[in-house]
């Protein structure tokens, strides 16, 4: 069984919350350029830019779920 010290929790939340955001910005950024090679209407752009940032929030959820199953066993 591995001891963790409490000084590791803080830069572990602060490094998920980092990838997490990182995580968004890369799938929003995507969606975008889809959108954009989709089509040049503002339509294309607006469905790529929130598909990149629904399945960014869903990458970030299956990283916390990843996470606290680490962390329970």
């Amino acid at each position: 069984m591995k001891s963790k010290r409490n000084g590791e929790q803080p830069w572990r939340a602060a490094g998920l919350v980092g990838v997490m955001g990182l995580d968004i910005a890369v799938c929003m950024c995507l969606g975008y350029y889809l959108g954009d090679w989709l089509g040049d209407s503002r339509g294309w752009v607006v469905f790529g830019l929130l598909f990149g940032l629904f399945v960014g929030i869903f990458s970030c959820i299956m990283l916390i779920k990843k996470i606290v199953e680490d962390t329970d066993g």
